[in-house]
């Protein structure tokens, strides 16, 4: 097919009425935050939301550089008119990693967060609280190696997310091949360290908030819930960059890839989330139970809702091929998608971070949430305006141009 005479120079301008309402998106979730932390009795209500919001903001950055290393491991061709979004969203990550550190650090320093294996005397025998079952795990949970662990994990992420952008806008003025190969090498080596530590990254920040419970799912269960949130992310801005009159180079076919992604994706997380209780159930292990006995009988609507929004809306709204390639479809579907993952975090979260009866929601949660999308918009995009819209020197942009299916 014949070349489309596009602008290739295209930037956009982070102006006006949205960086207006990012900033007050952020004051919102300012102002929430400080309403938790002026009642004591909310402290630790505010911190699980601050986790909640900080782990969704990582995941999802961190996701976008795993979006661009797959793309390069691959050689797509498709996705590479669309590699600004996720590559605005890679160089967001150390800021997103230096708020999450830092919140896990002060839960961890106030006793607010992780409390089940972090509270004074569970690993002293002949304390009147010493805990058999968190003394043995005591080798792996402690607030030394576990915050290093939080580091080194988020750093290594961080290093080549910002790599893998650095070498694109190398690729902008130099041309040629050799910042691709360096992208292809670096993203083969970022796969297998991501692939190997995002389980344990997830264990770590998640699932030891109840710490008498494990599941080795539960990394894979996370790694699906921060890989199809991402996805929803970079369709709703590349809609609504679209709607506002930038990258008319993006057809419907790059809609319809992106709707796969989610669509398949969607149901790898629910088959992951089902297996994770089948398992239980075939081993017959009720003592495990309790982690589920907890969500369905105190968070009994969120428990319905998570497999409302993550599984049913987009099965049903997607299935249908035309619906993938429709902008308004796609883009209803995206947001239902990254709620029902704020839900799934929530569910993940809120049992284990905050005693029974403490429990809550409203303008904490509400505004929390608000603050966080307005940094994420602010940050995100600041740094799509900084370069043009397109990698103008990839080597495969005529075949994303020319993306028809």
């Amino acid at each position: 097919m014949g070349t489309h005479n596009y602008n290739l120079t295209e930037q956009f301008e982070f102006t006006g009425k949205a960086k207006t309402l990012s900033v007050i998106a952020i004051v919102i979730g300012i102002a929430a935050i400080a309403f938790g932390f002026s009642n004591h009795e909310l402290h630790e209500r505010t911190f699980a939301n601050l986790l909640l919001m900080g782990y969704y903001f990582a995941c999802v950055c961190m996701s976008g550089a795993f979006f661009l290393a797959v793309q390069f491991v691959a050689q797509a061709g498709w996705s590479a008119a669309i590699l600004r979004v996720p590559q605005a969203m890679a160089k967001t990550l150390p800021i997103a990693v230096v708020i999450l550190i830092a919140i896990v650090g002060l839960g961890l320093y106030t006793h607010n967060l992780y409390h089940h294996w972090n509270a004074p005397g569970l690993t002293d025998k002949g304390a009147a609280n010493y805990d058999k079952i968190i003394d043995g795990k005591s080798p792996f949970l402690n607030v030394p190696f576990f915050m290093a662990r939080q580091v080194i994990f988020l750093g290594v992420y961080s290093f080549f997310a910002v790599l893998l952008s650095k070498l694109s806008a190398n690729e902008d003025l130099e041309g040629g091949l050799n910042s691709y190969r360096k992208s292809f090498k670096y993203s083969c080596i970022f796969l297998v360290i991501y692939g190997f530590t995002t389980p344990i990254f997830a264990f770590d920040t998640i699932m030891s908030l109840e710490a008498h419970w494990f599941s080795t799912m539960f990394g894979w269960y996370n790694f699906a819930a921060m890989w199809v949130s991402s996805l929803a992310t970079m369709a709703i801005i590349i809609i609504l960059l679209k709607k506002a009159g930038y990258m008319s180079f993006v057809n419907n076919s790059h809609l319809h890839n992106l709707g796969q992604f989610i669509f398949g994706f969607s149901i790898f997380w629910t088959y992951v989330w089902f297996a994770q209780f089948l398992l239980i159930y075939y081993a017959n292990m009720p003592e495990e139970t309790v982690y589920f006995y907890k969500r369905f009988e105190f968070y009994k609507i969120w428990f319905y809702l998570n497999l409302a929004l993550n599984f049913l809306s987009p099965v049903l709204l997607l299935m249908d091929r035309d619906n993938k390639r429709n902008e308004n479809t796609l883009l209803i579907v995206s947001i239902l998608v990254l709620l029902g993952h704020w839900v799934d975090y929530y569910q993940m979260i809120m049992p284990g971070a905050v005693e029974e009866g403490q429990n809550g929601f409203g303008f904490i949660e509400i505004g929390t949430a608000i603050g966080f999308v307005g940094l994420f918009t602010f940050t995100v995009l600041t740094a799509l305006s900084k370069k043009p819209l397109v990698a103008k020197n990839h080597p495969f942009l005529q075949e994303s141009l020319n993306h028809h299916l």
